[in-house]
């Protein structure tokens, strides 16, 4: 086999500690640092020079964290350090935020443990950081983004759409949670550990030439440390993949609050518009729950005059008779589920929004009913939607209507409002 390991001694050039350690500070990915009994820097890794940004190896060789950071970090870090001198004891995965002079803050992730001489004495401390500033970004983001969901929802005094909201947003934290689980899984189940049992192993090497060309063990050390480099590369990419993911469905959900937003600042407003985008707005309220569920959306968007309404009364309405179809589509026993919404003119000035479903359907005694105040077919209803959405369709001088030939046909609800004078552009 032709590996490193089988290459005989005479033939493979000395590989000395210092070269060893000199490698991996050069191409290590996390932030690598020794630090004598002062917790002055004495070896840096060239990732931390970077991190340290403008500043070369020599400018930090020789100073303590007080000459980078802010105290409020400067001072625990020495302080840990000093506690791992005086007892010996590591401090491993402690979350760490790093706050800069120019009052920038970072997060990382750090492992600390003592640095010892060849007779085993303590004499300072080394350490290895991972930068998670950008997970712990995303974790603030997602906090402030449930604040504005809640806020939004409350403004806009739309408990249909809220719900309809507030699900959405719930199935795309639960898609940002797994990703968060999978970067800490990544954090946790870090190699550093095997370095640091590396370190120490050589660091009991009396003669560690001769354990590095002669000992098996001590000859299979280069390997190791290639599979350990190229393991570092990969977890970096598996977890910044991860983190492009959480920051998509951040996207995704600021756009969601954004639109409710946009809705809830015009209640009371009536003004003309566009039917189509209302109907592609209350679809993307839906939009999570309808791919989850394979429904297929099918559109059919005639020319239409604009509608006076209200944005809020009437995205109230259209979230809610889109989210009873997806409901009635998971009740029913068609092979291919399919939501068809449609577009198209009335009589008398009118324009009609047409949600058809070819769901499970309506018996004919319930079709007199269904409007009517806490009347509900689903098992955890409450038989407030259709009642609240008949009366804001009539607030707005329109009407809601419902047709279905019974069980297992499917319905088809109709909301008609008024046209808007053709002189009055769009909003």
């Amino acid at each position: 086999m032709n590996t490193l390991v089988d290459v005989p001694p005479t033939d493979r050039p000395p590989l000395t500690e210092r070269a060893m350690v000199a490698s991996f500070l050069e191409q290590v990915p996390d932030y690598v640092y020794f630090k004598d009994r002062w917790s002055r820097f004495i070896a840096v890794s060239k990732s931390m020079i970077r991190y340290f940004g403008g500043a070369t190896r020599e400018q930090i060789l020789g100073r303590t964290d007080f000459d980078f950071f802010s105290p409020s970090h400067a001072r625990p870090a020495y302080e840990d350090e000093q506690r791992i001198i005086r007892t010996g004891e590591s401090i491993l995965e402690k979350l760490e935020r790093e706050r800069w002079p120019d009052g920038r803050v970072t997060w990382v992730v750090s492992s600390k443990m003592p640095l010892r001489n060849e007779c085993r004495q303590i004499i300072g401390t080394f350490g290895i950081s991972k930068d998670v500033t950008h997970a712990k970004e995303l974790e603030a983001a997602l906090e402030k983004t449930r604040k504005e969901v809640v806020d939004a929802s409350r403004m806009a005094g739309m408990a249909e759409v809220a719900t309809g909201v507030l699900h959405n947003v719930g199935n795309v934290l639960n898609s940002l949670n797994v990703s968060a689980s999978v970067i800490t899984t990544g954090l946790r189940q870090s190699k550093a550990d095997s370095l640091v049992r590396l370190a120490a192993l050589l660091r009991e090497q009396p003669d560690l030439a001769a354990y590095l060309t002669h000992d098996p063990r001590g000859r299979r050390v280069p390997a190791f440390l290639v599979s350990l480099a190229r393991h570092a590369v990969d977890e970096r990419h598996r977890l910044l993949q991860e983190i492009t993911g959480l920051q998509q469905n951040i996207d995704h959900i600021k756009e969601i609050v954004s639109m409710q937003q946009a809705y809830a600042t015009m209640v009371g407003v009536v003004e003309p518009l566009d039917p189509a985008m209302l109907l592609e707005d209350a679809l993307r309220m839906n939009a999570d729950a309808l791919a989850r569920h394979e429904v297929k959306v099918v559109r059919d968007f005639r020319f239409v005059p604009a509608v006076l309404g209200e944005r809020a009364k009437v995205l109230q309405i259209l979230v809610n008779l889109i989210r009873n179809a997806k409901y009635a589509c998971d009740e029913g026993s068609a092979p291919e589920k399919v939501v068809t919404l449609r577009v198209e003119s009335g009589p008398a000035d009118r324009v009609r929004f047409i949600v058809s479903d070819n769901g499970v359907g309506i018996p004919a005694e319930n079709l007199t009913r269904i409007f009517g105040h806490g009347f509900t077919t689903r098992a955890h209803g409450h038989g407030f939607g259709l009642h609240s959405s008949a009366n804001a369709a009539r607030e707005m001088k329109g009407s809601l209507a419902v047709t279905s030939a019974g069980r297992g046909e499917g319905a088809t609800f109709t909301l008609q409002l008024p046209a808007a004078p053709p002189s009055v552009p769009v909003e």
